[in-house]
C-alpha cells in the first residue's frame, strides 16, 4: 500500500497543480522583478517585464539563468530578501573555485523538510523508523537535506554524516537503522564492510534513499541484493534547494518533481527552445516558492527526459528520468562538483603548462581521480624525489580547491596525446549513463 505525506498535494489532479503553478509563477516573476537588480536587468535586455508573463505558458518569456549568473552575482546579487530574513546559507563549488551560496529564510527550509519528508515516505519511511543519514552535513546540502526530512517526518535521525564506516556499521546493528541515506558508492561500499564484517544478520535496513551522483541500474540492483533493501533514487541542487527537488516512488522508473515548488522544462541545450514532453534535452527549473533565492528558469546542464505518464503509485507529479549525462563538462565525483577549468587554475598557479588529461575511475564501487600533468622540459630532469615532492604539492592544493583526494602523475613533457580539435582533457571510465 503506498503511503504519502502531502496525499492532497502528491496526488493532486493535474488542473490544481497547473493552477498553483500558475499563480506561484506570476507572483514570483513580479517578486524577484522588484528585488532582485540582476534579475529585473536581466529581465529588461530581453524585452520582457512582469506583466508579459500571466501563467505557465509565457514561462518561455523569461531569460535562462546559468552557472555563470550565480558567479557573477556572488555573493548577494541574486538575492531576493533582507539578510535578515535568511537564516542558512548551502554551498558547493562553482567552475572556478568560486562557490555556489544558496540562502534560506525559515519558510525554505520548511518547504525543503517537506520536500525530503516526501522523499523518505515514498522509500516507505514512517515515524517509527530510524533514519540513517551518512550524506555530509555543513556546508553541502545532503545531510542537511535528509535530515530535515526526517525530522519532519518524525523519524528517529541518526546524523552521521560521511566516513568512519566502523561507526556507521556500529550504530546501523546496535540502533536498529532501517533507511540508510548517502551516496550509492558509499552504500556499495558499506554493503561490502558489512559482509567482511559478518554481520550482514544484525542489519535491519528495508530502503536505501541515495543520491548526489550518478549510478546505473546494476549498480542499485547490486545494492539492493548484498543489502537486501529497495534503493531509491533522489535528485537535487543546491542552487534550487538540495536534494528533494523529485525522489523516485516504488516503481523505480523516474523521480517525481516536487510541482508545486518547482516548474520543470527540457531544452534543447544549443538553441534554448522549448521541447515536447518525451524529448531528450537539457533540464531547467525555476523555483515558485523559494523566499531568498528563487532561481528563474535555471539551467542545471543535466540531460534527461520528463514523462508524464500515469504511475502505479497514485502520485500525479511529472517524472524526471536518471540524469544521462551533462551538456557541460562538470564532473561529479564522491558527490562533489569537479570542474576541469579548477584543475587547470592549480596547476596554472603552479606554473605547469595548461597540458593535463583527468582520469576517472571507479574501483570497489568508490570513485577515483587522477591528474596526469606534463611537466616542463626543466623539470623532467629533476630526481625522482623531486618529481615526488612537486606531486604531493599539487595534491594537496588540489584537495584545497576541490575538497576531495585526486592522484598525481607528472609525465614526460609532449607524452599526453595531443588533438587537433577541442582537447580531450577528461577520460571518464565509470560508464555512469
Amino acid at each position: 500500500m503506498e503511503r504519502y505525506f502531502q496525499p492532497e498535494i502528491e496526488c493532486a489532479s493535474r488542473e490544481q497543480i497547473q493552477a498553483w503553478q500558475d499563480e506561484r509563477l506570476v507572483k514570483k516573476v513580479r517578486d524577484v522583478y522588484e528585488h532582485v537588480p540582476y534579475y529585473r536587468k536581466k529581465m529588461e535586455e530581453k524585452g520582457v517585464t512582469p506583466d508579459d508573463v500571466r501563467s505557465t505558458a509565457d514561462l518561455h518569456k523569461l531569460p535562462f539563468l546559468t552557472k555563470d549568473d550565480l558567479r557573477d552575482a556572488y555573493p548577494y546579487g541574486l538575492l531576493a530578501r533582507p539578510l535578515s530574513d535568511c537564516v542558512r546559507i548551502q554551498s558547493t563549488s562553482g567552475t572556478t573555485g568560486r562557490r555556489v551560496v544558496a540562502f534560506y529564510t525559515q519558510n525554505d527550509i520548511d518547504l525543503w523538510d517537506t520536500c525530503c519528508a516526501r522523499a523518505i515516505v515514498a522509500a516507505g519511511g514512517t515515524k517509527d523508523d530510524v533514519v540513517h543519514v551518512c550524506y555530509g552535513y555543513g556546508l553541502f546540502t545532503g545531510g542537511p537535506g535528509l535530515n530535515g526530512g526526517s525530522h519532519k517526518l518524525g523519524s528517529l535521525t541518526l546524523p552521521m554524516s560521511s566516513g568512519n564506516t566502523e561507526r556507521q556499521i556500529q550504530f546501523m546493528c546496535d540502533l536498529g537503522s532501517t533507511i540508510l541515506c548517502c551516496t550509492p558508492s558509499y552504500a556499495a561500499y558499506l554493503a561490502e564492510s558489512i559482509y567482511e564484517r559478518g554481520v550482514r544478520d544484525k542489519i535491519k535496513l528495508k530502503a536505501g534513499i541515495f543520491g548526489a551522483e550518478a549510478w546505473t541500474e546494476e549498480m542499485r540492483q547490486d545494492i539492493q541484493n548484498k543489502l537486501g533493501i529497495k534503493a531509491y533514487d533522489i535528485y537535487g541542487l543546491t542552487e534550487i534547494s538540495g536534494p528533494g527537488v523529485s525522489f523516485e516512488c516504488s516503481e523505480q522508473t523516474g523521480m517525481h518533481i516536487n510541482e508545486d515548488h518547482f516548474i520543470a522544462e527540457i531544452i534543447d541545450p544549443n538553441t534554448g527552445e522549448v521541447l515536447p514532453e518525451g524529448e531528450k534535452g537539457e533540464l531547467v527549473f525555476t523555483s515558485i516558492t523559494k523566499e531568498a533565492f528563487p532561481l528563474l528558469r535555471y539551467r542545471t546542464r543535466d540531460i534527461c527526459v520528463l514523462s508524464r505518464k500515469k504511475c502505479s503509485c497514485g502520485r500525479t507529479h511529472v517524472k524526471m528520468s536518471k540524469p544521462m549525462g551533462r551538456s557541460d563538462d562538470m564532473l561529479i565525483i564522491k558527490g562533489v562538483n569537479v570542474f576541469p577549468s579548477q584543475i587547470e587554475t592549480v596547476l596554472m598557479n603552479k606554473g605547469y603548462p595548461a597540458n593535463y588529461q583527468i582520469i576517472v575511475s571507479r574501483e570497489n564501487n568508490s570513485d577515483r581521480l587522477e591528474v596526469q600533468v606534463e611537466m616542463t622540459p626543466e623539470m623532467f630532469s629533476d630526481s625522482v624525489s623531486e618529481i615526488s615532492k612537486k606531486e604531493k604539492e599539487l595534491i594537496d592544493a588540489l584537495k584545497a580547491m576541490l575538497g576531495i583526494y585526486a592522484k598525481v602523475k607528472l609525465v614526460a613533457p609532449k607524452s599526453i596525446t595531443r588533438s587537433e580539435g577541442k582537447a580531450v582533457r577528461v577520460i571518464d571510465n565509470r560508464n555512469l549513463y
